[in-house]
């Protein structure tokens, strides 16, 4: 956990009344000083590094549980909140299996693969007493829904993407009961809701080295991992399986001997295929923690998080100006990480589950010629057409009107041309045109001037 550093301001006025109170109290202040400027570079030195910002701010905190947005008081209306509703009623039934508890149940309720799995054996769960290499934590996820279950732990983990609320919390008791209850747990704010998630209740992926037990070294990595980030500071703390080339990662790697040696071999835990030399492998639904289904991974937690600030900055700036012309630089960098324009490329082509990738690509929607923004692509980057699936997601159909129609207006004119801006230079023309189409043919709340005009047919 960073250290709390107090706000510039109380510091110095506490620093200044105490430089006034005598010989000992100086010595008090300097010492204190020094500690505060330490800390603070030791911050800076992390936030800074791991990741640019997506806009000036975005690391600024949003007041999330004050009456306008009242995230505590407010019930959630997200996928977890449906299946509870399903379950009490006696429409759905999770049944308890022997070995996993409720999570064979529970993914096939939320329509996630098990394919899906990756996991991490870093301390970073609020359960992280149970956590080390031997025993990591898996997580399975489709676009709405996170879960987290650990091998002999009393409890799922769940989040899910409340359409206002962003990322909202719960935990699942593995104890067989007529009708099991999710119990929301916004404790998970205290780690969930911080510069590194945007400022809002959301999502946190990241990348440390860490010791053989598990345990991370906060100076060693990065807090905040996405599509933008370098393929070689990925990973830390996770299992890896799949096949990369030459590129390098940090996966696979635990105690200082494992860092020291990928320092002078390169990849001698890359590429691997299989887990069963690090763990029991039985003890998980899977044998694998998915190269893709990581990538795909940390694109969409970070977009989630996206998504929930515009949704936040939006309501706020209604309620108190009437007007949201502010956020136009807000659209534009949302914009830009919703079409990768600075998406780390890959230099070798990456293979992971074939399952993953057949179950991921099938849910569509395809426009006429069979293209879909769910293709990957996965030579030189992620995806074959560079647009996020999430602008299909629930979170993002329910964002205000008022800054849809303005990522709309951008997102026409980017792809039509019309914008020459800079800042998305790097999408090609084809690339341009094909997200038009297939957005054009798939997405059904798009504006009227979106829609091609009819072919026009010579009179007779």
């Amino acid at each position: 956990m960073i250290p709390r550093v107090a706000p510039p301001e109380k510091s110095a006025n506490l620093c200044a009344r105490n430089a006034k109170s005598g010989p000992r109290r100086r010595r008090q202040f300097y010492i204190m000083r020094a500690v505060c400027l330490r800390l603070v570079l030791f911050c800076g030195a992390i936030l800074f590094s791991s990741a640019r910002a997506d806009f000036q701010g975005s690391t600024h905190m949003m007041p999330f549980d004050e009456d306008t947005i009242a995230y505590s008081k407010t019930p959630s209306t997200g996928p977890i909140s449906r299946l509870q509703k399903a379950i009490a009623d006696g429409t759905t039934k999770l049944p308890f299996d022997p070995k996993f508890g409720y999570l064979p149940a529970v993914l096939r309720a939320l329509g996630i693969s098990q394919e899906s799995q990756v996991l991490v054996f870093s301390k970073t769960s609020f359960q992280r007493e149970r956590i080390d290499p031997e025993s990591p934590r898996a997580l399975f996820f489709n676009d709405d829904v996170y879960i987290g279950y650990i091998p002999g732990s009393p409890m799922l983990e769940v989040s899910e993407v409340d359409p206002k609320l962003g990322a909202v919390f719960y935990t699942l008791n593995q104890t067989p009961v007529e009708r099991p209850k999710f119990a929301r747990n916004d404790q998970c704010l205290e780690c969930h809701a911080s510069a590194k998630s945007m400022g809002v209740p959301g999502q946190l992926l990241r990348s440390f080295e860490v010791d053989s037990s598990g345990v991370v070294d906060l100076q060693s990595g990065t807090s905040q991992v996405n599509h933008r980030t370098p393929f070689a500071e990925r990973w830390g703390g996770w299992y890896v399986t799949g096949t990369h080339g030459a590129q390098t990662h940090r996966g696979n790697l635990f105690g200082e001997k494992a860092f020291r040696r990928a320092e002078k071999e390169p990849n001698y835990r890359g590429n691997v295929t299989d887990l069963t030399e690090f763990f029991d492998v039985q003890k998980y639904p899977r044998n694998q923690s998915d190269i893709v289904s990581l990538m795909l991974l940390e694109h969409q937690t970070h977009m989630h998080n996206f998504i929930a600030r515009l949704q936040y900055e939006t309501v706020i700036a209604l309620q108190q100006y009437g007007k949201i012309d502010h956020l136009k630089s807000k659209v534009d960098s949302f914009l830009e990480y919703l079409l990768f324009t600075e998406e780390a490329p890959l230099t070798n082509a990456i293979k992971g589950s074939a399952e993953f990738v057949k179950a991921f690509e099938s849910q569509g929607p395809a426009d006429a010629k069979g293209r879909s923004l769910r293709q990957l692509d996965l030579t030189t980057r992620i995806f074959k057409y560079p647009c996020s699936y999430l602008i299909y997601s629930e979170a993002f159909d329910a964002l205000p009107k008022e800054i849809k129609a303005m990522i709309y207006r951008r997102l026409y004119d980017i792809l039509t041309g019309a914008d020459p801006s800079d800042k998305f230079k790097t999408l090609a023309a084809s690339d341009r045109k094909a997200v038009l189409e297939i957005l054009q043919s798939t997405k059904k709340d798009l504006p009227d001037y979106w829609r091609p005009e009819p072919t026009k047919t010579a009179a007779n």
